[in-house]
């Protein structure tokens, strides 16, 4: 099956992916690598590949959520891409996360139905963990580059404005440290398929407390520090 929203071909792009639900951030992430060439722009999922240390890397848009994330990966997939490490944004369920920490997802949870009930059945439960050793590989490099950062679940909504006043506590309570939109369906597509996964979040607001939101600029900063981790663990896998 040839893919129908990422047009590129298999020679276009590498083995290996870090992806971003926001085009803005690929096209950042796209200026560390050598030799950046857009292979895809089609439906604004825009795709580059270039070299990471000496070796291909491709940065791709996912667009937001996980039916979004799906047709990415999948496509993707197709294209021979087998591991895919998600570098996002999220928000804490927890005190001690505030704007600008990281996040390393150990599990994501979900609700019934949705993207991953498309796949699997509403009712049926599937497994929704990233890969430990590429995980691992990328907490080492985070580390040593001195940058701090949590391990936890977090929970993947479907809907971004639908949280009320028990939204936090609820979710919290069953021990998720952040909410964001797509690692569940990553983590659930990696395992169905065999492919390798990771999630890094950027805390982008803090939905506890003052409620805060990131700005700009600390963002940009941070999710440098991160993509240059994340890259040199990807040019490893390569």
């Amino acid at each position: 099956m040839n893919p129908v929203h990422i047009l590129a071909r298999r020679e276009d792009v590498a083995p290996v992916a870090l992806i971003a639900g926001d085009p803005g951030r690929v096209k950042k992430v796209a200026t560390l690598l050598s030799e950046a060439r857009i292979v895809n722009e089609n439906r604004g999922f825009l795709t580059f590949t270039g070299y990471y240390n000496g070796s291909r890397v491709t940065v791709a848009t996912h667009g937001i959520g996980g039916p979004s994330l799906a047709i990415v990966v999948e496509e993707l997939y197709m294209l021979g891409v087998k591991t895919f490490v998600r570098l996002g944004t999220a928000g804490s369920l927890v005190e001690h996360l505030k704007v600008g920490d990281v996040i390393v997802a150990t599990g994501a949870s979900y609700l019934h139905g949705g993207t991953i009930g498309q796949y699997v059945g509403n009712s049926a439960s599937i497994s929704t963990s990233p890969e430990p050793i590429l995980t691992s590989k990328i907490m080492k490099k985070l580390s040593d580059r001195g940058v701090q950062f949590a391990q936890g679940s977090v929970f993947s909504s479907d809907a971004f404005y639908a949280e009320d006043s028990s939204f936090v506590s609820r979710w919290a309570s069953l021990g998720n440290i952040g909410v964001e939109m797509e690692c569940a369906t990553l983590f659930a597509l990696g395992n169905m398929r065999g492919l390798k996964t990771a999630g890094i979040l950027v805390v982008s607001d803090e939905l506890t407390g003052e409620k805060r939101w990131i700005d700009r600029s600390t963002l940009e900063n941070r999710v440098d520090q991160v993509a240059r981790a994340i890259l040199e663990v990807l040019a490893e896998e390569e």
